[in-house]
Formats: C-alpha cells, structure tokens, sequence
C-alpha cells in the first residue's frame, strides 16, 4: 500500500504542539523560539515531511513557481536562454516549470491554461511561429503577470525582452557588402515569423543602404528553415543563371546547409560564395570552413527575462510600463566569408 505523505497533524501530534506553531517554526517565523524550530525541523525530516507548494501558494496566494514556454526545448539558443532563467530563478528563490509548443498553437494555449491551473506566479513565454489570436493571451495576462522572450509580438501588450534583430541581420550584411559581395541572397521563413521578418528588414536596409539592388529570385523563403531547406534552396540558387556571390541565412541550420551543398558542388567558400549564418550554434564551430554567425547572448536573455517577470509578480501594485528590452548581439566572423588566418 503506498504510504500517505507526512501532514503538520502528524508533527504538531508528536511534539504536542498546535498546527500553526508547527507551520510558523518551519517558516522560520520570528514569534516561534529557535529551540521550537529545531524541534519541529528535526521532526519534519524525520517523518520525511514534504511541504504542499500548491496548498501553500493557496494560502499565500503566492507559489514562487514561474511558468516557461517555448517552441522547443532541445534547439540549442533556447537552451542557452532556459539556462539563463533557471539560474537567476534560483537566485531569487523561484521553482521553474517548462513546457514546449513545438509551435503548435493549439498546444500553446492548452500550455497557458494549464500554467494558470497550476497557479504559477508568472509566466515566461516564446510564441510559436503562427500565433495570430492573441486573445487567449490577453486574458491570461488580466490574471497574471506574462512577458515574452525571443519570439515576440508588437501586438501584444506586454514587456518583451529580445535581441536587436534587425541591426545584427544589417551588421551581417553590411559584413558582405564590405568585404566586395554584391549579390547578396538570403535564406529565411515565411511571413508571420516575428525573427525572420527583423532580419529580412535588416537584410533590405542594408542593400538599400549600400545601393545594391534588390532581386527577388535571390530570396528565398520556406515554412520550416532547417539544414535539409539550406541544402535545397542551395541548389535553387545555384541553378540561376546568375548565381550569388554570397548567402545569408536566417538560422545556423540553414547556413549549415548552404556550406554542405556548396561544397558538393566544389563551390570554393568564401572565395566563390560567402555564408553567413545567425545563432552561433555549436555547430557553427564544427562546420568546414567555420562559419559566421551572429552571436546569440541566450543565458543573458533568459536572466533578464526573469528578473523583468519577478519585478512584476513582486511589486503587484505599481503601473506596469510594457516596454521592449533590446538585448545587444555580436557578428562573428569566420572562415566562411573571410578567411581568417
């Protein structure tokens, strides 16, 4: 028969003491005497006592429990970003659930619902890459504090902490056109996606910018930016007449796949065709020639995130000013585009 969990009766019974002295001696409550506390605490571990977060969050109304979601918890920049959150949450003395979507928005707003079950604190979250009813989303918000991370959105009302998307995808540009690159294709998602359509904009501003013209049989774009999509595309662009002279990527993946495609070509990289990419994935390392990404502060990120969400959840009556935080990113340049000796 599986064995019932310790109750506060069952301590406060065997020290003779009442319930709520046996709640406030493990609370470290200042009215209880540091002799009654050691009794209690050695008694509780005795029996094994494990305390209800959920039962004391009813109480308190508060858990110290924040809720996460993202689209998928194995890509490794959303890795590096939970890192950042699970460290600086325990910092503050916060537990972290985590979910995924895997960007479906069915699943996202079971996810909310659920959060709100559980009765998390605040919720940390990353949209999945269609999310357009953000009605579901202004609700859980009139119940709960909630800031978004990484994959965000203008149209909803809230505290955002991202990267600057649009400058690092003109800085990798601007990195082609300097180094004398003048067709400059890019590789990116479909609309809706908030990430790909800052750094499309970067991408047009920098060729505007520089005077170079915009050709649209060099921009490409797919629902789903993978490695397997870099390598097809690849070969869309090499079949033009006119080929590149240099390929931007939206994602580490995608310009993972670039390089191999190229290079089963015999395409010479960079000398051919330069490959920048955007993420700076471990993989971008282990590629041959070592490729140029933009530097992704993920743990930076997921620590600034939390620490916004835990200022909301802890000062409940101040005016809550949404605002979006613009974390800095860095152009790494490698083997792909400049050959660095």
């Amino acid at each position: 028969m599986r064995k019932k969990n310790t109750t506060l009766k069952e301590i406060a019974n065997q020290l003779n003491l009442s319930i709520s002295t046996v709640s406030r001696a493990l609370n470290n409550h200042q009215d209880i005497s540091a002799e009654t506390k050691e009794k209690v605490k050695r008694v509780a571990n005795e029996l094994n006592y494990v305390p209800n977060i959920f039962a004391k969050g009813f109480r308190s109304h508060r858990t110290n429990i924040i809720g996460v979601i993202v689209p998928n918890v194995t890509h490794y920049f959303t890795s590096t970003i939970l890192r950042g959150i699970m460290a600086e949450a325990s910092l503050k003395g916060y537990r972290v659930i985590i979910s995924e979507s895997n960007n479906d928005i069915v699943k996202q707003t079971e996810m909310l619902n659920t959060m709100l079950q559980f009765g998390v604190d605040g919720v940390l979250m990353s949209l999945s890459k269609k999310t357009r009813n953000i009605e579901n989303i202004i609700q859980i918000m009139n119940r709960l504090p909630l800031i978004l991370f990484d994959k965000a959105s203008n149209k909803i009302p809230c505290t955002q902490i991202v990267i600057n998307e649009e400058e690092a995808a003109f800085n990798a540009v601007e990195h082609l056109i300097n180094i004398g690159r003048k067709r400059i294709a890019i590789i990116k998602e479909t609309e809706y996606s908030y990430n790909s359509e800052k750094r499309y904009a970067g991408y047009l501003r920098a060729l505007k910018e520089y005077n170079i013209p915009i050709d649209d049989k060099i921009i490409l774009s797919v629902d789903d930016i993978s490695l397997l999509q870099g390598q097809q595309l690849t070969n869309i662009l090499l079949s033009l007449k006119d080929r590149p002279d240099a390929i931007f990527a939206i994602t580490d993946s995608a310009a993972i796949g670039v390089i191999k495609t190229l290079k089963k070509n015999k395409i010479r990289i960079p000398q051919e065709i330069a490959v920048v990419g955007f993420s700076n994935s471990l993989n971008s390392t282990i590629i041959e020639p070592k490729l140029t990404t933009i530097d992704q502060p993920g743990e930076h990120i997921g620590a600034t995130a939390i620490k916004y969400l835990i200022e909301e959840i802890e000062n409940p009556e101040e005016l809550i000013i949404n605002k979006t935080v613009t974390i800095r990113s860095n152009l790494i340049v490698r083997n792909s585009s400049f050959i660095v000796e």
